[in-house]
């Protein structure tokens, strides 16, 4: 017993040196681990001697829905490449980026990684065209819209531990929520007046309006947001230009003069422009030259790669498979087919208040959300699967 005692003396001394620690390094505007609020306190994490925000990421990291970012679209689908970005690698390049931005502006890096490793575990199979047609069948259904952000709060909160949830802190899950990393900002400023009934009003708002704006609650948040762009946006030149979609050279003269025309110096410059413009500051920003120049890519990207009908081949398949599953899934719930997948594959021992919470149109579009783009694909009639190229 008194070596149990030695033990919890030793490592409470050693977590109060840690948050002495980081009131000695970071910046005045960072997140200490130690304000970390959860929804429901737990008596385990109150005696031990994990920070917060690292505790939030290895939960993320050990999620059922984390294993199934494996095989889960970014951009390009239904293509056979191991050297073609899967959003497992997405969000490690995310994580990678905003820790790099985090520790020159003296930020939490513990904080920035659980955002970004959990930010994109909402996406649908099949990246943004997935996203779109379940968005779809969703407002048909009356659940309002289907935002990949709202969904990555669903399953961390609601879903997963049989719909127990992780019990994440509310920075992090801000900072998921408020990822939005298609939006285009020049600067970006913490909305710090949060609450968990913030929360819930900024996700019933995003699934009246799609289109209304968030801002985290934290820098770490902010760095997460800008980061998610620096990571897609010259990867998915790259990936486009391994498939043949597009060629370097038709990359607009005015973003290479900027920015340069691979992945490695659009980062780097992205990054350090970042850094420079954010130091010392109480936002996260770029400067005017490099903002439009990534404005630039954005559309250019847009145009020639993620509305490219050459990558769009299969989607009218996709969107019909979509629609074959929700209205299957649906029906099943409905009848009470207890064979379906959806019971003895996503409700089996899922826990009451999730059952008696949820509509079924809300489980069929979570048991969904969830599927991996190969797990989708063998819930379709064999005859109806659109086929996988090598390329």
């Amino acid at each position: 017993m008194e070596a149990n005692d030695d033990i919890l003396t030793t490592m409470a001394t050693l977590k109060h040196d840690l948050h002495n620690r980081e009131n000695a390094m970071f910046s005045p505007f960072a997140a200490r681990s130690e304000n970390g609020l959860r929804r429901r306190p737990e008596e385990n994490i109150q005696s031990g001697y994990r920070q917060e925000y690292a505790l939030d990421t290895d939960r993320i990291l050990h999620s059922m829905a984390y294993a199934r970012y494996i095989d889960k679209t970014q951009v390009f689908y239904l293509i056979r490449n191991d050297h073609i970005t899967h959003r497992v690698l997405h969000v490690q390049l995310v994580s990678k980026i905003a820790r790099t931005i985090g520790r020159f502006l003296h930020l939490n890096e513990d904080l920035i990684e659980a955002i970004a490793l959990g930010h994109d575990i909402g996406h649908t199979p099949f990246g943004h065209d997935g996203e779109r047609y379940l968005a779809q069948l969703c407002q048909s259904a009356g659940i309002g819209n289907f935002l990949h952000n709202v969904q990555s709060i669903q399953f961390l909160d609601q879903v997963e531990r049989k719909g127990r949830g992780w019990n994440l802190c509310l920075q992090t899950l801000d900072g998921i929520l408020c990822h939005d990393g298609e939006i285009h900002n020049q600067e970006l400023k913490p909305n710090r007046e949060k609450n968990f009934d913030t929360l819930a009003q900024e996700i019933a708002l995003k699934k009246i309006d799609a289109q209304h704006a968030l801002r985290p609650m934290t820098m770490e948040g902010c760095v997460v947001r800008m980061a998610d762009t620096v990571a897609y946006i010259g990867r998915d030149l790259e990936d486009a230009i391994r498939l043949n979609v597009i060629q370097r050279s038709e990359i607009p003269k005015e973003v290479v003069a900027v920015l340069g025309n691979s992945n490695g110096t659009i980062v780097y410059n992205l990054v350090t422009d970042i850094i420079h413009c954010s130091h010392q500051q109480e936002y996260i920003a770029f400067s005017d030259r490099v903002s439009k120049a990534l404005k630039k890519l954005k559309e250019f990207n847009l145009d020639r790669i993620y509305l490219n009908p050459m990558i769009k081949k299969h989607s009218n398949a996709i969107r019909a498979l979509f629609e074959l599953l929700f209205e299957t899934y649906l029906e099943d719930l409905q009848t009470g087919r207890q064979y379906s997948k959806i019971f003895t594959n996503y409700l089996s021992d899922m826990s009451a208040d999730y059952t008696s919470s949820h509509k079924p149109a809300e489980i069929v579009r979570d048991f969904i959300a969830g599927m991996t783009d190969r797990y989708f694909l063998l819930q379709c009639p064999a005859h109806l699967r659109p086929a996988v190229i090598d390329a």
